[in-house]
């Protein structure tokens, strides 16, 4: 059954190209162990909910915008074996530091979902 790895962060306006140069080798290294898509998707109609929104969830900063974004994989037990590989990948341990990613790890939203509904 297929399964998908999603987030949602804050990036800063001024670094979000900084942000796509390092999805970009990031997706390249997930697609290389094995998952099935790669997307980021950056905020272009998300407004302020009263109680609940993109925005609110990150705690959105003036100046920054969300991000949304997915990995898909096979099944579940396919993601846990490429997220095991990812994780120790030499070509993206710079990037795991969090004083040098270009956002606020703090405040990233992610969780595994599994396939309810296809039409």
């Amino acid at each position: 059954m297929p399964y998908v790895d999603g987030f949602i962060v804050a990036v800063p306006k001024k670094k979000l190209a900084a942000y796509a140069a390092m999805s970009k080798k990031a997706g390249k290294v997930w697609r290389e162990y094995g998952a099935l898509d790669y997307r980021e998707w950056v905020a272009e109609d998300v407004k302020v909910g009263k109680l609940t929104s993109f925005p609110r969830s990150v705690k959105l900063k003036t100046g920054e915008t969300v991000v949304f974004s997915w990995i898909t994989y096979k099944s579940r037990a396919q993601r846990d074996r490429i997220n095991a590989k990812v994780m120790t990948d030499p070509r993206l341990k710079s990037m795991m530091d969090p004083t040098s990613m270009p956002f606020d790890a703090k405040r990233m939203i992610y969780g595994g979902f599994e396939s309810l509904v296809k039409v």
